[in-house]
């Protein structure tokens, strides 16, 4: 997912830029809210910060796509602070990695938030509204939502290369090329995502559910 900079064309860079925006502002306003109603949010939102870094650094370079495959994080942080406050601390974090790992490349921060903070995030998201409304069990929503927003996530990131890069060949067939050269490393990674994400947000209702307000009240367990 973190595509290196050179690699998409400046102006796809600054159209990524744009889209990103217009996440990143509703994000804000998000994170004031729940600022005002709970105290705890605050340093809360700082440690899910952390705790995606950790999760997406841990990267593995996938050669044919001039990118990396990884876990993500952004489906558990999603449902644990909120889906456009999830957006707000992935651009935060991929300019930091961009910056101090060299994962990433600053042009393309915005190609990777829309990967990885908004497509994955958000539709991670509403696959645990989703499953959570028709009452599935806590674990398997979380579980899903952390593999659909895992595959997602590449998804997205395949068919901004292919927009880009796909030349006389079918914009399609060059989608399912990169996508499918993501396949190796992400399809196990997508597993052990579902498998994290449903394990963490287990353990956080069971043991700390004062960190989940709403969740357990919304939700039911």
């Amino acid at each position: 997912m973190h595509i290196e900079d050179g690699i998409l064309p400046l102006a796809a860079c600054a159209a990524y830029f744009v889209v990103t925006a217009a996440f990143v502002i509703p994000g804000i306003y998000e994170i004031k809210r729940k600022v005002k109603t709970n105290l705890s949010y605050k340093p809360f939102l700082a440690m899910v910060g952390v705790a995606v870094f950790v999760i997406s650094a841990m990267h593995l370079p996938v050669p044919v796509t001039g990118s990396s495959s990884h876990p993500c994080g952004t489906p558990l942080a999603a449902i644990i602070i909120g889906p456009f406050a999830t957006v707000v601390i992935s651009v935060i974090v991929l300019f930091f990695q961009a910056v101090f790992l060299g994962h990433g490349g600053i042009t393309t921060i915005g190609a990777n938030t829309l990967s990885m903070g908004i497509a994955g995030g958000l539709l991670g998201y509403a696959v645990w509204k989703g499953l959570r409304a028709g009452k599935a069990p806590l674990w398997l929503a979380a579980g899903m939502a952390g593999l659909v927003g895992d595959l997602v996530t590449y998804m997205v990131s395949a068919f901004e290369l292919a927009l880009s890069l796909h030349g006389n060949v079918p914009l399609f067939k060059q989608w399912l090329i990169f996508f499918m050269g993501y396949g190796p490393t992400q399809f196990p990674l997508a597993i052990a995502e579902a498998v994290f994400t449903a394990a963490v947000l287990q353990a956080m209702v069971n043991r700390r559910p004062d960190l989940l307000p709403g969740i357990l009240a919304k939700e039911g367990a």
